[in-house]
Parts: structure tokens; C-alpha cells; sequence
């Protein structure tokens, strides 16, 4: 099973939500149906990024870094990288 880091970003207010998961859709329709506190003020959302893993730990890691960048200006660079 692949683990995937994920970048979200909110149709509203384009700030970004980072996570990871096994199942992306799943994830994504989770996001967008308002169950979670703080995804749900900024809906709806779309995937901007991805990135798979094999391992759980490495996802965890990978998303972990992103967290600690903080930084729109690196997402966007990120995600431009990609496209």
C-alpha cells in the first residue's frame, strides 16, 4: 500500500492544508464535507500536490517537513514544479 502526502488548496481563500493518507479520495470527499474542524471553514478544497510513499514513516516524515516550511511562497514553487 503507497501512503500519499497531500497539499490542499481552499477554493475560498487558496490557503493551503497539508496531510497524508492511503486513500486520496476518500480523504479529499472527508475534507470537503465539513467533518473536520478546520478544513471546514475554508471549503471547499482541491488537490494541488502529491507525493507517494511506501512506507507510513516516510509519508510522516515528508509531511512533516512541508509543515515546517510555513511558507505559501515554497508550496507555490513546489506545486508549480509539478505542473
Amino acid at each position: 500500500m503507497d501512503f500519499i502526502v497531500y497539499i490542499l488548496q481552499s477554493k475560498k481563500d487558496n490557503s493551503y492544508y497539508i496531510g497524508f493518507t492511503s486513500d486520496l479520495n476518500q480523504r479529499l470527499e472527508y475534507h470537503n464535507s465539513g467533518k473536520s474542524r478546520y478544513t471546514s471553514r475554508k471549503m471547499p478544497w482541491k488537490i494541488v500536490y502529491t507525493e507517494k510513499h511506501k512506507t507510513r514513516a516516510e509519508a510522516m516524515l515528508s509531511e512533516r517537513f512541508l509543515k515546517k516550511q510555513r511558507n505559501k511562497e515554497f508550496y507555490k514553487r513546489l506545486i508549480e514544479k509539478i505542473n
